[in-house]
């Protein structure tokens, strides 16, 4: 078992900070506040259905990946669960921001309706058009979409425990009620 690195302690980070990070240790830089994320199995699970969604009907101008860190200022560089980004960022991390035309966050079981908060505003300042929370923590799993409206202010466009169908960032559709069922499935094993 490997021991958990010792970070050094500071009031506010930058992005300039995070360099002193083992090159392996994933984290978040929200509003200069570092965040270390633990994502369980379930978690990642829904992360990698929903980069398949989204890879079905990916134009070849776009690319879709998983927890990959975006460069948005020098106090900010979050970790999208799901990101879609204009295609020729590859081998690029952290990926630029302005680059971003979709961020998803599943909300994870310890959340704190701040982090999304905090996260939603950088995503905004950073131009990323559309917004995506997916909800597992329910009965049957949400989505909700906000698209970027004016003063950069993400507007709800679609709340839903059904199938999803959007056109933004291009069609997709997520079958939510397919997902609920996966995850009562991996969780039915938990019980016993």
């Amino acid at each position: 078992m490997t021991a958990a690195p010792m970070l050094p302690e500071r009031h506010e980070w930058t992005v300039d900070d995070v360099g002193d990070l083992p090159e392996d240790l994933p984290y978040e830089l929200i509003n200069g506040r570092l965040i270390v994320p633990s994502p369980a199995l379930l978690h990642q699970d829904l992360c990698v259905e929903l980069l398949l969604a989204l890879r079905a009907n990916c134009p070849k101008e776009f690319q879709v990946g998983i927890d990959l860190s975006m460069r948005v200022d020098h106090r900010n560089e979050p970790r999208p669960d799901v990101v879609a980004v204009a295609r020729g960022n590859a081998d690029r991390s952290p990926l630029p921001g302005e680059d971003a035309v979709l961020a998803v966050e599943v909300v994870p079981h310890d959340w704190n309706f701040g982090d999304l908060w905090d996260k939603a505003i950088v995503y905004a300042c950073a131009g990323v058009q559309t917004y995506w929370v997916v909800d597992p923590t329910h009965e049957r799993i949400t989505l909700t979409e906000y698209a970027l409206g004016a003063h950069r202010v993400y507007e709800e466009t679609s709340h839903t425990s059904g199938l999803f169908v959007t056109e933004r960032p291009w069609k997709v559709s997520v079958d939510l009620p397919a997902l609920t069922a996966r995850r009562n499935d991996l969780l039915a094993g938990e019980d016993g």
